[in-house]
């Protein structure tokens, strides 16, 4: 019944004030309008949590495949080159002028492909590590959930 066959059939207009404040039609979208910033904020940070943590995977898999070139470049003229190129590759969704290399031999670091070259051939059996950092974003709808955010991985392998 609408709000004017009602009176026509001797309600007051309290009754029917009474009748149309029960009415429930439109309170789904009610919340749902409420609602839904909520879910899509929601939604959108956990989207950019996975491509921080798909960032991260990469670069320790890139970091990874450097090591192990690293490793087996004792005898090899460009093991510096080489390593970060492996760095690189194996990283390919992530911006590779941002990411940051360091290679060390013995805990000591190199770089360039004679110092790397010269460390290595010294040093059978001892240790080749490949370090990198990669900085995030952990913005969502310009609320940013981790100023200064940097992901970082290291591998040390044995030099053969």
């Amino acid at each position: 019944m609408r709000r004017g066959e009602r009176l026509r059939k001797g309600g007051t207009p309290l009754a029917v004030y009474c009748a149309a404040s029960r009415d429930e039609r439109g309170a789904a979208a009610v919340e749902l309008a409420l609602i839904l910033p909520f879910l899509l904020f929601a939604l959108l940070a956990i989207i950019q949590f996975g491509l921080a943590l798909n960032n991260y995977m990469e670069l320790t898999d890139g970091v990874r495949a450097g090591a192990r070139q690293f490793a087996i470049s004792r005898s090899g003229s460009t093991p510096y080159t080489t390593a970060r190129s492996a760095v690189t590759a194996s990283a390919v969704n992530l911006t590779a002028s941002n990411v940051t290399i360091t290679l060390r031999v013995n805990g000591t670091t190199c770089s360039s492909d004679s110092a790397c070259s010269t460390a290595l051939s010294a040093a059978s059996g001892g240790s080749a590590t490949v370090s990198a950092t990669y900085p995030c974003n952990l913005t969502v709808m310009n609320v940013n959930f981790a100023t200064g955010c940097t992901l970082s991985s290291q591998t040390t392998e044995l030099i053969e």
